[in-house]
């Protein structure tokens, strides 16, 4: 077992098609130029005007009092936990959140922190769940101290929280002293989805971000946000976990970029993600969940054929998609187009008819 990545196999087809992620997204010639004027400063002292201007925006597109520049959405969910809690804490979560099921075990590692694994349809628990897992405070149970939510759950199929179930969490925590925080990583999927406003959707909790190097389209980072006291606060684990940065006006123009012209287009994504969806449904033997946004997860075991060999069969033909608990996942972006799709669509079908 190695962690580092391996390198692209040089004799492997080049990728035409390329679904395995929206962080798979390339920087546009607008974005790119974007970066090239961007005017930039120390960051860490915060001396660079771009990125001063990217956590105003985030801070009022939230409706929180201020925001901080991350190099990563994982360094906002583990920067968020170590400034909510203290060792020993209880975290609550989804069992498929990204917390849990992405990060490396930062929160245990870093913190010292457990979480408590909620189950639930879709990548969601209900708010009723949540309130049955909650126990008295005594000595004998480490202290439940943060309730957290992934909006857009990945795993899930990227379905979208509904609002009423978000203010329904945040008013069980609130009664009972615990703190919330929002992974928004796909947020901004979710509000374009809905018509709902990034600060109606985040409203009530504590913490919450926005990631931009997924649908937004941008290289690099995240930006968290919350009240003035907690983004203090945060600042501090940003230095101690090495996020911060010099001249990160580059990447921060970036994603005031994205803010201005990524934001309405991810309805193409959904649009894309639902017309392959439709299009693999048809095909004999696959099941398909069906997207709200723009993850498409699908199994191809009812046409004769495994996830895995399917996987590398599309591979071999130029497109790149993953296995993700125990399915396929396939991620729309702004690098996928609708004749991607139409072609993915007939080379399932092409493999699944000479299974």
């Amino acid at each position: 077992m190695t962690y580092t990545p391996a390198p692209r196999d040089p004799k492997a087809p080049p990728i035409r098609i390329n679904l395995l992620s929206d962080t798979q997204t390339r920087p546009t010639p607008a974005m790119r130029e974007a970066m090239a004027r961007a005017e930039v400063g120390d960051e860490q002292i915060g001396d660079d005007p771009t990125v001063n201007l990217l956590c105003e925006r985030v801070a009022d597109l939230l409706g929180k009092e201020a925001a901080v520049f991350m190099p990563s959405g994982t360094m906002c969910n583990v920067a968020a936990t170590l400034v909510h809690c203290r060792p020993g804490d209880e975290i609550l979560a989804h069992e498929s959140a990204h917390v849990i099921a992405r990060e490396g075990g930062a929160h245990a590692a870093l913190g010292g922190f457990q979480i408590t694994a909620l189950t639930g349809a879709d990548g969601q628990f209900t708010p009723e769940t949540f309130r049955k897992a909650l126990h008295p405070r005594t000595r004998y149970q480490a202290p439940q101290t943060v309730v957290s939510v992934e909006q857009t759950a990945n795993i899930g199929g990227g379905t979208i929280w509904k609002k009423a179930a978000l203010d329904d969490i945040v008013q069980i925590a609130r009664v009972n002293n615990l703190a919330t925080h929002m992974d928004g990583a796909r947020l901004l999927n979710a509000c374009v989805a809905t018509g709902i406003a990034a600060r109606d959707m985040a409203a009530g909790w504590d913490s919450a971000w926005i990631d931009f190097s997924k649908g937004l389209g941008a290289p690099i980072g995240g930006v968290i946000a919350g009240t003035r006291d907690f983004i203090d606060e945060v600042w501090r684990w940003k230095q101690r976990l090495g996020g911060s940065m010099r001249q990160a006006g580059i990447c921060a123009a970036a994603c005031i970029y994205a803010l201005d012209h990524h934001v309405a287009r991810l309805a193409d994504d959904h649009a894309n993600a639902r017309a392959l969806a439709r299009g693999l449904s048809q095909i004999e033997g696959i099941a398909v969940q069906q997207p709200e946004t723009n993850l498409v997860f699908f199994s191809p075991d009812g046409a004769g054929i495994s996830g895995d060999d399917m996987v590398e069969a599309l591979r071999k033909r130029g497109v790149l998609l993953a296995m993700m608990d125990g399915r396929i996942r396939a991620c729309t972006h702004l690098d996928v187009t609708y004749g991607m799709i139409e072609e993915t669509i007939g080379l399932v079908r092409e493999i699944v008819r000479d299974a």
